[in-house]
């Protein structure tokens, strides 16, 4: 009797199991996107850093140089949203691979460049890059994780930020004063170079979407963009003029020495933040959003107060609240946004930037008109609203709470 063995094959699995089983966060995809981040966030602030350097060596004063931070900002604010738009269709990864180059082209024509017409324009073009790479970014890390860990994807990919801040720039400082302001830059061109390669090595490609005619209007009319964009506006520009002038804040406390200290606490704590909301984004945006709104807020109070004593304290403090906004922010425009998350994003990345290149104009005014001491009151100030739309955005915008998915 002849027997009919069944031939020894592994099995497949099941057609209808869950493609995002086993839930497991693609790090290797998700490291050179932060990386990214890192790179258009230490961009835009190294000028910054190298201020007298820069301004002796293209013949300006240093608050003429110190418009390469504005000129940029305006290049991300200006394009992001028509650029959105035109390349919609565009591969994700294919996009940020541009975005990059251009990157490592505008960094290399800083390092070199002795005219200042021609400093800021490549300052514009690296801000044109960062618009590109910040409309996409959020939404590719997304479709890279599976459902239940794509607030925990965001918040990787996010850590580019206080990393740059708190390390970043003072290591570009640092560089800039041992082998002059041009190194920096020249460095920045290196790290452009092997994050693309990066990219193009460990991320997939996904594909773009259809182009729509007039994707910010539509985007617009989804009910909970409105109220993230206003928060986004708002938010980064309190946060915006009390960042940008703290050395000077910390002057009239008599702590001019002790800068490079209170940013290292901030962006310590901003790490800590970033943790935290990655862990708890998916059902806690809401939540999450409020506390850090109170926590910059309060650190405001403190900074306030004028006393010494209680600086570190509120560094720490405004770096608990501020280190996930960007997550946030950038998750309840995608989850408000839902088919025009695109074009969200870009308005959020546009709003972004503007409030950025507005803080510093709004802080010089101050300045000059107040005095340092009303940075923290300003910001203060501004978190009132911020506060209010948050709280009454429960329906859409940042919903209360939200559902735990599936298994």
């Amino acid at each position: 009797m002849r027997v009919h063995r069944k031939p020894h094959h592994k099995p497949h699995p099941s057609p209808d199991r869950p493609r995002n089983l086993p839930a497991k966060l693609p790090t290797r995809a998700l490291l050179p996107l932060a990386t990214a981040v890192f790179l258009t966030s230490l961009t835009e602030t190294l000028p910054a850093g190298v201020l007298p350097g820069l301004s002796a060596g293209l013949g300006v004063s240093e608050a003429a140089a110190g418009q390469a931070v504005t000129v940029y900002a305006l290049g991300t604010a200006l394009t992001a949203i028509p650029l959105s738009a035109v390349t919609s269709s565009w591969g994700r990864k294919r996009l940020l691979l541009t975005a990059m180059a251009g990157f490592a082209a505008a960094n290399t024509v800083t390092a070199v460049s002795g005219s200042y017409p021609l400093t800021m324009a490549a300052r514009f073009i690296a801000g044109v890059a960062a618009g590109l790479a910040w409309a996409l970014l959020a939404g590719f890390a997304r479709g890279l994780a599976p459902e239940p860990l794509r607030g925990k994807a965001i918040a990787l990919v996010m850590t580019g930020i206080p990393v740059a801040l708190s390390f970043g720039v003072p290591a570009g400082t640092f560089a800039g004063d041992a082998f002059g302001w041009r190194a920096p830059f020249f460095a920045m061109t290196g790290l452009a170079v092997g994050t693309l390669a990066w990219i193009a090595a460990l991320v997939p490609e996904q594909p773009g979407r259809r182009h729509e005619k007039a994707p910010a209007l539509k985007a617009l009319a989804v009910p909970g963009v409105t109220p993230v964009l206003a928060v986004t506006l708002v938010f980064v520009l309190a946060h915006t003029i009390l960042y940008t002038y703290v050395a000077t804040f910390l002057t009239t406390l008599g702590l001019s020495g002790q800068t490079d200290l209170v940013l290292l606490v901030f962006g310590l704590a901003s790490l800590v933040s970033i943790a935290v909301v990655g862990a708890h984004i998916q059902r806690r945006l809401r939540a999450l959003t409020l506390a850090g709104t109170v926590l910059v807020a309060v650190a405001a109070a403190a900074l306030a107060g004028g006393s010494p004593v209680l600086v570190y304290v509120a560094a720490a403090l405004w770096g608990l609240g501020w280190g996930g906004v960007p997550t946030l922010l950038q998750t309840a425009a995608a989850d408000a946004g839902g088919e025009q998350a695109d074009a969200a994003q870009a308005m959020l990345v546009t709003l972004w930037n503007a409030a950025m290149a507005g803080g510093g104009v709004a802080g010089g005014i101050l300045l000059d008109a107040f005095g340092a001491r009303v940075f923290p009151w300003s910001a203060l100030i501004l978190l009132g609203p911020v506060l209010v739309v948050v709280v009454s955005a429960r329906s859409h915008g940042f919903p209360r709470p939200r559902a735990a998915p599936a298994a």
